[in-house]
């Protein structure tokens, strides 16, 4: 073929996978390419990019539109003011903050490196904490919950793997047992398998029938409880053996004045929740020992030197095996249903925590098992949803259906109100009323014209508050808690809590990072230093802006594609850098992500 061959024009092609040499690829705007060319094709796309840097690589970063008045802190006069209008896409892009890594990895990164910080400042001090913390007794228990019924496990007696998580060992039969035997639902009892790490079966009930799915629930629920009780017993504990040891009890004065005497020592903890492939939460626990200056009952001392890491571990294992409550009445259960840990031999697993960078356990591993710990949820149980209400719950929750789908019923259940009357069908014969309809009425409080004795639309409003209503309230039982999480089987804690006096705050962290970025692109201001209202000691300009929610997400896949790449490449930059500073410096804890410069 010759140049003077070549088609001035394209010509449509009848074959598949065959085009004019003179035809281009066709772009298409409603895929996510096509929208991304078109944006990257746009005359303001790097102004573009600058503007959602501060959201890019969020899943589903929040849009907020309004106004920005720039103003004299001196005299109050509005110098400027700009609409949101005037900017790209017409909004503000702001990252959603979620934890959850399923949700969205960016937003779950930060927090998991600003817990990272979080955790390891309270066992080697720094960012605020004291360096003495790293002479202090720490322990690193795992408590779990007892069992409530027999599931497909994979034990492994003795591990010779190096990286636990891929654990090639072989393991154990799964439930081996000498008689064949069927439980009482005709199913069996047993299981012969050596399951897989990822084998979907694991936590599964081998009789859903036999599994106490309200015990578990529940249990999640008090689980919070539980811990709250344990920590009391073991510094019980250690009060007592302090006493036996003949340290005397510190005098403090409160701020009201009064004197007290409280024992010479006292626990910290920080605290990361995980869920089970059943669906049971178990605690990993970092526990500090501080000692109580009186002078200053806040400040972070060492504790008497008679006390080691092995009256820690003592008081931990001690306070786990006595501490048991029952919950209060229910309609289900009168007697309330018993709130323990599992077998301490088994489901308790304490292990010391060395400072030096060398051991089985340092301090760098157990904040970052925490770290990761804090960014999951429900998944582990192939579960994933938002709060849940009457009109969804019939999507997840199901009493035949499986394990999981149980659970969710059972919270459903269980958290109904305690005040609803029993069903007609249930009652005895005399309580059910005559037949009829009763003579017409008007509600009081809508004016719904109704025979019934209760207002159907009042009903209904008033059982939908209830279905979500936050426990504990005035006036209210315990229980509506297990509706209102029960897309979270139950438990309503947060993932990670810590003590006040362990470590920092998440805030601390987030302002230290802002106040960083804002010296950083000081730079790059051409009109002077601006700050927000948080810097009023300073004499600049005050930025005030009236912002309202708009939306969450992007507005086209492309965007987000543009976004998130952009992220992607930046943290990859970053992260080499940070590994090859960490070479050079012989730092073992290359892995770890800072919370900030």
């Amino acid at each position: 073929m010759t140049v003077s061959t070549l088609d001035a024009v394209p010509r449509p092609h009848t074959g598949r996978g065959t085009v004019s040499n003179a035809e281009p690829a066709p772009i298409h705007t409603y895929t996510a390419t096509g929208t991304a060319l078109q944006r990257a094709a746009s005359g303001d796309y790097l102004a573009w990019l600058a503007h959602v840097r501060a959201a890019a690589g969020c899943t589903r970063p929040i849009r907020l539109v309004g106004t920005i008045d720039t103003l004299d802190p001196a005299t109050g006069q509005r110098l400027a003011r700009r609409h949101t209008t005037d900017m790209p896409d017409a909004a503000i892009y702001k990252a959603c903050g979620n934890r959850r890594g399923s949700v969205c990895p960016a937003c779950s990164g930060i927090y998991q490196a600003d817990a990272y910080q979080l955790l390891r400042a309270g066992l080697v001090g720094g960012k605020g904490v004291p360096e003495t913390v790293s002479k202090h007794p720490a322990v690193f228990p795992t408590l779990t919950a007892p069992s409530f019924g027999t599931v497909h496990r994979r034990a492994v007696k003795r591990h010779t793997c190096t990286n636990r998580r891929r654990c090639d060992c072989r393991p154990e039969p799964c439930h081996a047992r000498r008689e064949q035997g069927v439980c009482e639902h005709g199913r069996p009892a047993v299981c012969w398998a050596r399951h897989e790490p990822g084998d979907a079966i694991l936590g599964q009930p081998l009789c859903l029938d036999c599994y106490d799915h309200a015990h578990q629930v529940v249990w999640n629920l008090f689980s919070g409880e539980l811990w709250r009780r344990t920590k009391q017993a073991a510094e019980r504990y250690l009060a007592q053996l302090a006493r036996m040891r003949g340290i005397p009890r510190v005098t403090v004065v409160t701020e009201s004045g009064k004197v007290r005497r409280v024992p010479p020592v006292r626990l910290a903890h920080g605290k990361a929740a995980e869920f089970q492939a059943r669906g049971a939460v178990h605690f990993h626990v970092l526990l500090r020992l501080d000692g109580v200056n009186g002078l200053d009952p806040a400040a972070v001392v060492p504790p008497s030197p008679g006390f080691t890491t092995v009256d820690l571990e003592d008081a931990i294992r001690h306070a786990a095996a006595q501490v048991a409550f029952h919950t209060p009445d229910h309609a289900d259960m009168p007697g309330g249903w018993l709130i323990a840990w599992g077998d301490p031999d088994k489901g308790l697993e304490v292990r010391h925590i060395t400072l030096t960078g060398r051991g089985e356990v340092t301090d760098g591993m157990v904040a970052g098992y925490l770290a990761k710990y804090a960014t999951k949820s429900t998944e582990v149980t192939g579960h994933s949803s938002t709060r849940l209400d009457a009109d969804t719950i019939d999507e997840h929750a199901d009493a035949d259906g499986d394990h999981t789908a149980r659970l969710i019923d059972a919270c459903w259940q269980l958290g109904r109100p305690q005040t609803t009357p029993r069903p007609l069908a249930d009652r005895p014969r005399a309580d059910r009323p005559a037949p009829g309809f009763r003579q017409r009425r008007e509600c009081p409080d809508c004016g719904t014209h109704t025979r019934y004795a209760a207002c159907p639309s009042c009903v209904a409003e008033r059982q939908g508050v209830l279905d979500t209503e936050t426990p504990n309230s005035v006036g209210r039982s315990i229980w509506v808690g297990l509706r209102r999480w029960a897309h979270m089987l139950g438990f309503g804690g947060h993932f990670l809590t810590k003590a006040r006096r362990y470590s920092v705050t998440f805030q601390l962290l987030r302002d230290s990072r802002i106040s960083y970025r804002r010296e950083h692109d000081r730079e790059d201001q051409a009109d002077g230093v601006i700050r927000t209202a948080d810097h009023m000691d300073e004499e600049t300009t005050l930025v005030v802006g009236t912002l309202t929610y708009a939306g969450s997400g992007w507005h086209t896949t492309g965007d987000a594609l543009l976004a998130n790449t952009s992220a992607a490449l930046a943290r990859a930059r970053h992260q080499a850098g940070r590994e090859e500073l960490a070479h050079e410096l012989g730092s073992t804890i290359a892995g770890a992500t800072p919370a900030a410069a």
